[in-house]
């Protein structure tokens, strides 16, 4: 495997330019001298700030059967274009992977594109319709890295009780999108004066915070019994919400929780557009719920950030308010988006640990490094050119968002993911 150095970079902490090499898979060593390396790559990192490839936990990329909205080809070239290097996908496709031949079927592809990794999360019911659990060991064993039915909120208590016992005796995460269907409805945004004034059915901040008390006490419970339960609550977004998670972590529950960026920068005003670019689920909430969300972080009450990437047609966000599908694709300027807004509060560590260290706690893997002999997964993040953001020139087939025509600085400039380039920025 070739030997690649990275030069004109900057860990995170200081503001001394270095250079790192890397050689089979692994990071060789920091500011070595070139005449150590005969042959080697090199590459400007003009300046940036190295830190380790981003592990996003929450991605729908679609592959297999919805490949209009997004294939694995598109959503991982996005992911490095956004400095990941490690990348969930999530088993709501068509069919849904509840197959352990899926779930080799779309690492196998993955490892041949050389771009971002992929990480399969598998579903925990089959057919995600909430009832009899999937073969869990059997899709573990295929590669499966946690159990989820996210884009459908119907387990029941007793298949979702079964489902963490089973997923934790086999050392896996469940992970749930936790709203609770019957109070949801037909809501299409916040309820509260926003919906009321528009005139749209509210989605109940209770409908989130409902089902996140009922999985809380499920999981006390088992934890109670000594059973080795690990649950994810994802994309948290009311303070209540969070305020039942952090009162489960102060009693020791084995609960963690994200948090996504579109839930702390916009709010349900923006829905006063009627524009189904900020349908989401769960959805915008009031800018309370975002502040409050943002001291989660601060705190470390929030284990850390995901975005979950949910492309769709343009065809189909350009349908009206109540027949639009939900979801937000941003995973290439998830860092520029939370930097530029939030990088002052946070600060470029606890940011950073956020995207890298956070997700790697939460799935209990080893927390990435910079040191030598750790795995050569690295972004390198320009921290002060502001760019505008132009969707034409993203990745993913999801060629509009949110934040276009925005300034935006942080931008990821170099991703490498097992020593290899998976994304150069060029200009």
């Amino acid at each position: 495997m070739a030997t690649l150095t990275i030069k004109n970079i900057k860990r995170v902490g200081s503001d001394t330019l270095e250079s790192v090499t890397v050689e089979d898979g692994l990071i060789r060593g920091w500011n070595l001298p070139e005449s150590d390396l005969p042959g080697h790559d090199v590459l400007d990192g003009k300046g940036g700030t190295v830190a380790p490839a981003f592990t996003e936990l929450h991605a729908h990329l679609r592959e297999p059967g919805q490949t209009e909205k997004e294939d694995l080809a598109s959503g991982l070239a996005a992911a490095a274009a956004g400095g990941y290097g490690t990348v969930v996908c999530m088993p709501n496709t068509r069919p849904v992977i509840d197959d352990p031949a899926l779930v080799r079927a779309l690492i196998e592809k993955a490892e041949g594109l050389g771009l971002a990794r992929l990480k399969p999360a598998a579903a925990l019911t089959k057919g995600q319709k909430g009832e009899a659990l999937a073969e869990l060991a059997a899709l573990k064993e295929a590669g499966a890295v946690m159990f989820t039915d996210d884009g459908l909120t119907n387990e029941n208590a007793r298949t979702l009780r079964l489902g963490l016992e089973y997923a934790g005796s086999l050392d896996r995460l469940v992970s749930v999108h936790a709203e609770d269907d019957s109070l949801r409805a037909g809501g299409v945004m916040n309820e509260g004066p926003v919906s009321e004034a528009l005139g749209l059915p509210g989605n109940p901040a209770a409908a989130e915070e409902a089902r996140v008390a009922r999985d809380l006490e499920i999981v006390g419970g088992l934890h109670a019994q000594g059973r080795p339960v690990r649950f994810h609550v994802q994309h948290l977004s009311t303070a209540r919400a969070l305020d039942l998670v952090r009162d489960a972590k102060r009693r020791g529950l084995p609960v963690t929780c994200e948090v996504c960026p579109h839930h702390l920068d916009l709010t349900d005003e923006a829905l006063r557009s009627f524009d189904a670019m900020y349908k989401v689920a769960p959805p915008l909430r009031t800018q309370a719920d975002a502040d409050y969300l943002l001291e989660g972080l601060l705190d470390g009450s929030v284990d850390c950030l995901a975005t979950d990437h949910a492309p769709h047609t343009r065809a189909e966000k350009e349908r009206d308010l109540l027949d639009a599908p939900s979801g937000i694709a941003y995973i290439e300027i998830a860092f520029p988006v939370m930097w530029t807004r939030f990088g002052e509060r946070l600060g470029l560590e606890k940011l950073t640990n956020l995207m890298t260290a956070g997700p790697a706690r939460v799935m209990g893997w080893p927390e990435p490094t910079l040191d030598v002999g750790a795995p050569a997964d690295l972004v390198v993040l320009d921290l002060h050119t502001e760019r505008v953001v132009n969707p034409a020139e993203f990745q993913s087939k999801a060629k509009f968002t949110p934040w276009q025509g925005q300034t935006l600085r942080g931008w990821p400039t170099l991703t490498v993911v097992n020593g290899h380039v998976a994304h150069l920025r060029e200009d």
